[in-house]
């Protein structure tokens, strides 16, 4: 258990409360005035960093556009972090960590931020945890207090009665948006057959079922003491506040907690795939679907952003490649998403393609192959490039159009990088991009071998894609409960 000095406490302000509605209207309402200013700015986010004694970083950034105020407490910690037959454990924290601390009774958490009109939640990935509340800017010491307290007194609170009832929340979660989801399963099967079993990325996110029922009430708490401490930690502030008194309140509520276990900086885990393989599932759905992945370099660097514009090209709007070709002009495709799956480790190339009824995915995958070849010997235009950035940046644009958005992104950043003024140079990797720059990249990543994986209707394996690559290709048939190797 950590110990700390006494716990300061916290006392409601006397000024009036925002409602929820007034808040999201806040919120949206000063979207456009913003991208403005951004846009005129060139993306130039002004903030201060400091570091607490306790290894906290602290980032600030004001903004008095509306009375509003952002927190973000973002821990380097995700499902990387986890261990074979231990999964689970940082989804699983994400709720544990609204059940109640030391000095904040059980949903005692939401009841107070949502009585503020709060916007609140938390979310986890394979690379970081992240807990924000957007509040009238008056109680932002409210934001301050409570998350300090789950940080640095969650523990003393936490019991086997809680971890069995969030365990199964979690378990109803996964049978909800994963097991009986149409595709639910789709990215566990192919991250399982992108990476070694040893790799952090070969697990899901949320965890499986049976690491889900061994984990002990130890073993969560051990995860919690090595991640969930304040060196491990950023807290970004941004919005309408004072820098003097935020410091005071940061000070006040985080200064005493205890700095955990040194976490080192994750580093890149890039892989490959020692031979090609072919997936077939058979699920409850009534179109075939075809995932095909490449593995990619990491988030961050210049190929991850000129896979961004490849990606771009290929699939995102009416006109682009692959779209065009499969939905508009042979219509022969329901839907297509291609997209650079961008992660701190390693990432992967995806194009994923849903046919229509009476359609084979051997003939989407043929179509496929026809564009690629086209895009090695004809090249992209300049016109195409110049579409995607502009694309690109309309969206880093919107992404930092509110105060939460901005805490996030100088948030991840931190996490990320090391250092959150790469919020300010994220359009530069996209600068200069050339026909003769993607071309390269995408034939070094779609030339190497890839994981192909047909989702189809049961019963009806005839409609996957079949081999057309060579002889020595692995297939795998699954179905409920069973796995066949041909």
């Amino acid at each position: 258990m950590r110990t700390s000095a006494p716990r300061p406490s916290w006392s409601p302000p006397k000024r009036l409360v925002f409602s929820h509605r007034l808040i999201a209207l806040l919120t949206i309402g000063f979207t456009l005035m913003l991208i403005s200013e951004i846009s005129e700015a060139q993306i130039k986010v002004k903030f201060e960093q400091y570091k607490l004694s306790n290894g906290l970083t602290v980032i600030l950034h004001e903004d008095h556009s509306a009375p509003v105020v952002a927190v973000v407490a973002m821990y380097n910690v995700g499902s990387r972090s986890e261990k074979p037959k231990r999964t689970g454990f940082a989804h699983l924290f994400e709720h544990m960590m609204f059940q109640g601390s030391q000095h904040v009774a059980d949903d005692e958490h939401f009841k107070l931020l949502q009585e503020v009109g709060a916007n609140i939640n938390g979310t986890t990935s394979n690379d970081r945890t992240n807990y924000f509340e957007v509040v009238p800017s008056n109680y932002l010491e409210l934001a301050l207090y409570l998350e300090s307290d789950r940080m640095g007194f969650l523990l003393p609170a936490m019991t086997q009665e809680k971890l069995d009832n969030q365990r199964d929340v979690v378990k109803n979660e996964r049978r909800q948006n994963v097991d009986n989801q149409p595709y639910g399963t789709a990215g566990e099967k192919i991250d399982k057959a992108m990476y070694p079993e040893t790799h952090p990325y070969s697990w899901p996110v949320i965890g499986y079922m049976e690491d889900l029922s061994a984990a002990s009430l130890d073993d969560v708490k051990e995860f919690f003491r090595i991640y969930y401490a304040p060196n491990n930690a950023v807290l970004t502030i941004a919005g309408d506040f004072k820098p003097a008194q935020a410091k005071g309140w940061v000070k006040k509520y985080f200064g005493s907690l205890p700095k955990g276990t040194e976490v080192p900086r994750a580093t890149p885990m890039p892989t490959t795939l020692s031979e090609a393989k072919r997936l077939i599932f058979e699920d409850k759905v009534q179109l075939p679907r075809l995932y095909l992945r490449w593995h990619s370099p990491q988030i961050n660097t210049r190929e991850d952003a000129v896979l961004d514009v490849l990606a771009d090209v290929l699939g995102t709007g009416k006109n682009s490649r692959l779209y065009k070709t499969l939905v508009y002009d042979k219509q022969v495709a329901q839907s297509v998403n291609v997209y650079q799956a961008s992660q701190l480790l390693a990432s992967q190339f995806a194009i994923e393609v849903t046919a229509k009824p009476g359609r084979t995915l051997t003939e989407m995958e043929t179509i496929v192959k026809e564009e690629l070849t086209k895009l090695f010997n004809d090249g992209i235009t300049e016109k195409e490039i110049q579409t995607s950035i502009n694309n690109r940046e309309a969206s880093l644009t919107n992404s930092l159009a509110t105060v939460l958005g901005k805490a996030n992104s100088l948030a991840m950043y931190y996490t990320f990088t090391g250092d959150p003024n790469n919020i300010n140079k994220e359009f530069q990797r996209y600068k200069g991009i050339t026909s003769a720059e993607v071309l390269s990249v995408a034939k070094k990543v779609l030339n190497g071998k890839k994981v192909a994986l047909s989702v189809v209707p049961e019963g009806k394996k005839e409609l996957a894609a079949q081999r057309v690559e060579s002889s020595t290709e692995q297939q795998i048939i699954e179905r409920k409960g069973d796995v066949e190797k041909q």
